[in-house]
């Protein structure tokens, strides 16, 4: 429930702080002194569209605190947005003339999304801008389940799809029906052939690039090797000038110990004629034809198209061929298991769709009894006509592939509040003040199990009077016994059966206007009340006032 509200620096309210009781608490105040402006604040709090015309003007930024008493149902939501949680919940926002904003939740800043993600679950706000639980039908059936009771229904709903779920992935890595394997194998047996075939070893790449570069330029290094020869073994080579050097050193051998040298000089010749018997054996394998560069060519374009399809290296086209053969040896003997898993599926697909089917009846049951409650709450609220039945979708065995948690098919709440109308889906309804009785009457029978602890009406009472009048604030009475109501209204018989009231009223000061919002004793309260009954506070209206009072003090009791 909403504990307290503190605005400020909102349209004509500069500062305003509220205190609300767990029952009833009732807005009333002049045509036009601000009202809507509490809503609108609680509003902006909750996450609504925030617009710089809502800074009272003069000021830079306007803000709303909000705190809440918290029940269990939101720990595991705050938890999962990472809040820390309390029994006290505390939002706060505020929005600058500039267009930048914050919003907190015990603070801790969040998104508007994830703050409207959490006021969803404490506040439901029927009016000028709703927050309205039952317009979507996603909560509709979530609604429809508490009230009809499906949890057992939904828990076998639930197991047959995970055993579905298993058995499909069991499938997929058989890789699919009978066709689809002949076709997998089919593919890899060519890559397991053509990888084979081509025997790629470790480096060969490298290995032939180097081939192919001495192929192309074995014009060059010939000629190279043949000028080298031609400098160690051609005449005047250097093989000639060693001999020529080893003659002379022989001839003046005896005039000193020169043997050492013509040793060196020796084995020099000696290295001289070996590098040119290398250089001659250089060249004669560069003599190759056109065919060999081409082999090399063709080899190397084969590897490289493999490995731009299995791999961008040698080792990774063999750990390819490698899984190729597993998957092959699986899929060849996958035959049996494939029958088994499909007949599972089948027999898992009977039971599956036999549990939507119970599922759906449970729900048409709770449909049938609650929607009969909803209407009588109805002709106490003089809509005699009324019609109020909820519409499932059918379905039959083929669509049990497209089963989820909540079953198969959708409902929509369906209403029509006069004879020969048809009925019409509810976020199709005009809002009115027959819209508004529906509303109430749905919420009557509501408010202790769609776990929304507060509800706030805008004026639902627009329309009505007299005798509907009575009834409405005497539905109001009982649903706050089991949730929290905040009603703008202008209709003494609702105010009376407030557990708090506020007045709000517009005043000047200093050539400003303000809105103003008084918590009512029981004086205070019996003069809005006579008000609200002639306009006056005359002896008569007061004497009413005591009388409405009275009234709605018995019936609560």
């Amino acid at each position: 429930m909403l504990k307290s509200l503190s605005i400020r620096n909102i349209a004509l309210i500069d500062r305003a702080d509220l205190e609300f009781c767990e029952g009833l608490n009732v807005l009333s105040g002049e045509t036009g002194a601000g009202k809507s402006v509490i809503l609108d604040s609680i509003d902006f709090v909750l996450g609504a569209k925030a617009d710089k015309s809502m800074i009272r003007f003069g000021q830079t930024e306007c803000s709303v605190r909000a705190e809440f008493s918290a029940d269990g149902g939101l720990g595991e939501l705050l938890e999962e947005l990472g809040i820390d949680s309390d029994e006290t919940l505390v939002l706060s926002r505020k929005f600058g003339i500039d267009g930048k904003g914050s919003a907190k939740v015990n603070g801790c800043a969040v998104s508007a999304t994830m703050l409207r993600q959490i006021t969803s679950r404490l506040v439901d706000v029927h009016g000028q801008s709703e927050h309205f639980f039952l317009l979507k039908e996603s909560n509709q059936l979530r609604l429809l389940d508490r009230i009809a009771g499906v949890d057992a229904e939904k828990t076998r709903v639930g197991e047959l799809l995970s055993a579905r779920k298993e058995i499909l992935k069991n499938l997929s890595l058989l890789g699919g029906d009978e066709g689809e394997r002949s076709r997998r194998l089919d593919i890899l047996r060519f890559q397991i052939e053509e990888i084979e075939r081509a025997a790629v070893k470790e480096g060969e790449e490298e290995t032939l690039l180097s081939l192919r570069e001495k192929y192309r330029n074995a014009e060059k290094i010939l000629g190279g090797l043949n000028t080298a020869r031609e400098c160690l073994e051609g005449d005047g080579g250097a093989a000639d000038a060693a001999n020529s050097a080893l003659r002379a050193l022989r001839a003046i051998s005896r005039y000193g110990d020169y043997a050492e040298i013509c040793e060196r000089l020796e084995s020099a010749l000696s290295e001289l004629s070996d590098l040119g018997g290398e250089l001659g054996s250089f060249a004669e394998e560069l003599e190759i034809d056109e065919g060999e560069l081409e082999r090399v060519e063709n080899r190397i374009d084969e590897i490289r198209a493999l490995k731009k399809k299995y791999g961008g290296s040698e080792g990774e086209i063999a750990r390819f061929l490698a899984r190729a053969k597993e998957e092959r040896e699986m899929l060849e003997s996958s035959g049996a298991l494939y029958e088994k898993f499909t007949r599972e599926l089948k027999e898992t697909d009977d039971r599956l769709y036999l549990a939507c089917v119970a599922l759906t009846d449970a729900r048409k049951r709770g449909a049938k009894e609650w929607t009969a409650r909803v209407v009588e709450e109805l002709k106490t609220l003089n809509i005699a006509s009324a019609r109020f039945e909820v519409e499932f979708d059918s379905y039959t065995e083929e669509d049990v592939s497209r089963a989820t948690s909540e079953g198969l098919g959708g409902v929509r709440f369906l209403f029509s509040a006069n004879a020969g109308e048809p009925l019409k889906e509810l976020g199709k309804i005009i809002s009115g003040g027959e819209m508004s009785r529906f509303m109430l009457a749905i919420k009557a029978q509501l408010s202790s199990v769609n776990g929304i602890g507060t509800y706030i009406f805008d004026e639902i009472d627009a329309g009505i009077g007299g005798k509907t009048a009575k009834v409405v604030a005497e539905k109001f009475a009982k649903i706050s016994q089991n949730t929290q109501i905040i009603a703008v209204s202008h209709l003494a018989q609702i105010a009376a059966a407030a557990d708090r009231q506020f007045l709000i009223e517009k005043t000047e000061a200093g050539g400003n206007t303000f809105t103003r919002v008084h918590a009512l004793d029981d004086g205070a309260r019996r003069q809005e009340l006579a008000r609200l009954l002639s306009g006056d506070t005359d002896e008569l209206a007061l004497r009413h006032a005591d009388l409405l009072l009275e009234e709605a003090k018995k019936y609560r009791k």
